[in-house]
């Protein structure tokens, strides 16, 4: 904890339009970013992150970024000192949850509240249980995560830039300077995912985007890939907990931090 007298949290709240924003984050400060309507992109050098509504993503001090705004974005933020004793695995890097209501009220108490101090008891405990509830929760599967390698980045480059493009990898890999057990074997070890495992979650975050938007599911469906609306729903029941029409919908985010697959 800091010394007393020193801030252990800040908040911010405020609606977004849609483009490109930079939230305020000065060196010294780890962000947990909370959209409650709209989606919210992180882009880090790992990789991208989306924030539908009533999720949340843990953004560590240091970790360069910029935020995407799909739709109108009410955005709560709050800052914790990187002096603050968090989890081992919240310390580095970006972590996406699926935010139960529980914790959606404790983060907007805590913006609401803030600064909170560490000579105030309650600040203090308020900062403790926020932090008890982000290490109990699963990590949400709403990370794209980028591979280094540059011919594996150029497959990644041309899968995110047209997620309903069919177009097979070895076509990819070559264009790309590379083999398809090159490239395979590259996005294995950078990412943990294959290319086709890679290519489904791009779809996902792409159509997440879509949806926050406002087109319709068949639409959708289409502009990533899936021949029919319902074998999109299947993919993202799948991944998701929950179909494309329920997810956006506040009542429905409890249950989804159980239900999803990582």
């Amino acid at each position: 904890m800091r010394q007393e007298g020193e801030p252990l949290a800040r908040g911010y709240a405020v609606t977004h339009p849609p483009g490109t924003v930079a939230l305020p984050q000065p060196p010294g400060w780890h962000q947990l970013l909370l959209a409650t309507t709209g989606v919210l992109t992180v882009e880090a050098g790992a990789g991208t992150w989306v924030v539908p509504p009533q999720r949340a993503v843990w953004v560590a001090d240091g970790v360069p970024h910029r935020l995407v705004m799909t739709g109108r974005v009410r955005v709560r933020a709050l800052y914790l000192a990187s002096t603050v004793d968090v989890p081992a695995g919240l310390a580095t890097g970006c972590r996406a949850v699926n935010v139960p209501p529980l914790l959606r009220e404790l983060v907007d108490h805590a913006v609401r509240r803030a600064p909170l101090w560490a000579d105030r008891p309650a600040d203090a405990r308020l900062v403790g249980v926020v932090l008890d509830q982000l290490e109990t929760l699963p990590a949400a599967p709403l990370q794209l995560p980028w591979p280094r390698d540059p011919q594996a980045a150029a497959v990644a480059d041309a899968l995110a830039s047209d997620p309903g493009s069919g177009d097979p990898v070895d076509r990819l890999a070559r264009v790309a300077g590379a083999g398809r057990r090159t490239v395979e074997r590259r996005f294995r070890a950078e990412t943990g995912m294959s290319v086709g495992e890679w290519r489904q979650r791009a779809r996902l975050v792409a159509a997440l985007r879509l949806l926050a938007a406002g087109e319709s599911v068949s639409q959708v469906a289409a502009a990533v890939g899936y021949s029919t609306p319902s074998a999109f729903g299947a993919m993202f029941v799948r991944q998701m907990g929950t179909t494309p029409g329920r997810y956006f919908a506040p009542e429905n985010a409890a249950g989804l931090a159980s239900n999803a697959n990582a």
